[in-house]
């Protein structure tokens, strides 16, 4: 059984090391194949607007020679012959002009006297009309331009192989097609009849606003990745040299823990979560009154690890109970064997958060840690921490009065800062307020943190409420709060937080 389950874990790890190689290439592939999409899209919308262009200007030529040639329409063929001629001959693309009465050709550039009906309702706008030849070049296709007024009409063509020709310059390395009405022409010079097929890649439409014809650009099948070949090999090297580095990222945080709760339970069973004591003096005679139990992981590959990098996962998890549980039980293997030698009752200050509000468990955890000590010798004080809202129900309620019924304090931490303080000092009978470091560190600096700092003293007197000032390491800050009657004091000026042995050697020292 073991075999298979180290097994399955090795096939995790190596799938979870091979999606993490392989994800930063397949999502750069598809942001490439997006930024190649979007390049070609751009292509194909310029070619077919200079397609526009150049048919645009191809058929301004053609407009205008019938523009000029329509007045004529009604004379005679002899009559006007030469300056159907001089039309054709003189203007661009022009390659042949007819006049018209009554929707019958009667006179040609080419041919003079001339003979033809024409259909004037398949010309696309009334005036373009792409056919597939014309008797002259029966395999090469044709544009017309008619221009009518009443029963005249003047006409001009333009020869296909000007319009291939086009086709083939612009969209040299596209798919192109001009479409008038429902005939089509593609750069190989095949005339097409019916809808325009749709291009697979990156197809663009655009319609002339002068002219009734329209141009549709495109690639073929497959011209994405031909694109991104040719384009982006060294993009391609950066992301498979991403996808090995992210590989070997997500190998070696395997090797470390599966996961934070995995870790922090082995830590819990392996009793690496240990006490370390802070000294609390008393605000008059700065003698030693007691101490907060402050945890510190003692990992055994990382040492020592701040409370602020696993405190707040350890409450997000509920693990912050069982920890707490197992603090107080060595906090109390260290100091019961003294307790008979206290003077005074010692103040051991222990945190709690909203997860040890939840049940009773709590009452009989500190029922076994004041069982530990001799009788009168402590005072147990539950320091309440705020980043998590305590609420009150029930349970809290009736939590709050069996604690108080074992003669345990409650104190507020870090008071002013979190959450909802003046309502525990309502809802759960409060022994102590613990000022916050924050205003302490500003006595003589900050005057409205100074104004504050005053208000919460004044609070707490006309509470009867016991005060104990956290963070202090001046003389200074300690006179300033001594002269206001704070009742404790703890900081730095007095002792950084240690271990649990070396607080004991100290303190019978002291």
């Amino acid at each position: 059984m073991p075999l298979n389950a180290n097994t399955r874990k090795r096939s995790i790890r190596i799938a979870i090391t091979l999606a993490s190689g392989l994800l930063p290439v397949l999502l750069g592939g598809v942001i490439l194949s997006m930024q190649a999409e979007r390049t070609l899209q751009q292509s194909t919308q310029q070619t077919a607007e200079e397609a526009i262009r150049q048919f645009e200007l191809m058929l301004d030529n053609n407009a205008q020679a019938a523009r000029e040639l329509l007045p004529l329409a009604g004379q005679t063929c002899i009559d006007v012959n030469l300056a159907l001629r001089e039309q054709a001959t003189r203007r661009p693309f022009v390659r042949s002009t007819n006049l018209v009465w009554d929707d019958t050709i009667y006179c040609s550039s080419l041919f003079g006297d001339y003979q033809e009906k024409i259909a004037s309702g398949d010309y696309a706008g009334g005036r373009l009309l792409l056919m597939k030849g014309n008797p002259v070049t029966p395999n090469t296709a044709v544009l017309v331009y008619r221009l009518g007024e009443g029963l005249r009409g003047a006409m001009s063509t333009l020869d296909g192989y000007h319009l291939i020709n086009a086709l083939r310059m612009i969209g040299r390395h596209t798919l192109l097609a001009l479409q008038v009405g429902p005939h089509w022409l593609t750069s190989d010079g095949e005339f097409h009849e019916g809808p325009l097929p749709v291009f697979p890649v990156a197809q663009t439409k655009i319609d002339s606003s002068r002219f009734a014809f329209g141009v549709q650009a495109g690639f073929p099948e497959g011209e994405t990745w031909r694109y991104m070949s040719s384009q982006y090999p060294p993009l391609f090297s950066l992301l498979i040299f991403f996808g090995v580095i992210s590989g070997l990222i997500g190998h070696i945080l395997q090797k470390r823990s599966s996961s934070p709760t995995h870790e922090m339970k082995r830590a819990l069973d392996a009793a690496e979560f240990v006490p370390y004591f802070q000294a609390v003096v008393h605000g008059d005679s700065k003698k030693i009154s007691g101490i907060e139990v402050l945890m510190r992981w003692n990992h055994p590959k990382e040492g020592l690890v701040r409370p602020d990098l696993f405190i707040p996962f350890a409450e997000h998890s509920g693990l912050i109970v069982p920890m707490t549980r197992s603090l107080m039980q060595q906090t109390a293997t260290l100091l019961a064997p003294l307790s008979t030698s206290f003077e005074e009752p010692f103040h051991i200050g222990v945190n709690i958060t909203a997860n040890h509000c939840q049940d009773l468990d709590l009452v009989q955890d500190c029922r076994e840690f004041l069982a530990a000590f001799a009788p009168g010798s402590i005072y147990l004080v539950l320091e309440l921490t705020e980043r998590e809202l305590i609420e009150p129900t029930a349970i809290t309620h009736q939590l709050f009065e069996q604690l108080h019924d074992l003669g345990v304090k409650i104190a507020i931490d870090d008071f002013g800062t979190g959450h909802s303080s003046l309502g525990y000092l309502r809802q759960f009978n409060v022994d102590y307020l613990k000022i916050d470091q924050s205003f302490v560190a500003m006595i003589g600096i900050d005057t409205l943190s100074s104004h504050i700092l005053d208000s919460i003293m004044e609070l707490a007197a006309k509470l009867d409420l016991a005060m104990v000032a956290e963070g202090v390491e001046t003389l200074a800050q300690s006179d300033y709060l001594t002269a206001h009657n704070v009742n404790f004091l703890q900081g730095y000026l007095y002792g950084r937080p240690m271990p649990g042995a070396e607080f004991i050697s100290a303190l019978s020292d002291h």
